[in-house]
């Protein structure tokens, strides 16, 4: 996983709550086979819609506190959040097409 995606919940509200475009965040572990079989197509992503989209990935072992808050009970758990706010949500692993039309929805 690229360094750069990684998200803490110290950041979160800045890099997502505040951001002015869209946002993906990949709630994953790195004990979940599906979250792993997703992370290239989430790196790709960020970067086919880099300054279009923001893209991060949340640690659900190291920031609990996080993933409680958005109510993610299985991973991977994708969110997508526009304005502050969530906008919508894909669980399980999917294609990277279905991925990316998650988020381009809301760019």
């Amino acid at each position: 996983m690229g360094a750069e995606l990684a998200l803490s919940a110290a950041d979160f509200e800045r890099e997502v709550l505040l951001s002015d475009v869209p946002v993906l965040v990949d709630f994953w572990a790195t004990w979940c086979g599906p979250c792993l079989a997703i992370a290239p197509h989430v790196e790709a992503i960020a970067g086919e819609l880099a300054g279009k989209a923001k893209v991060f990935k949340v640690n659900v072992d190291s920031d609990a506190d996080l993933a409680g808050r958005f109510g993610v009970m299985s991973i991977p758990v994708l969110l997508v959040f526009k304005g502050g706010r969530e906008v919508d949500r894909m669980v399980g692993a999917h294609p990277k097409d279905k991925i990316k039309a998650l988020l381009e929805r809301h760019v």
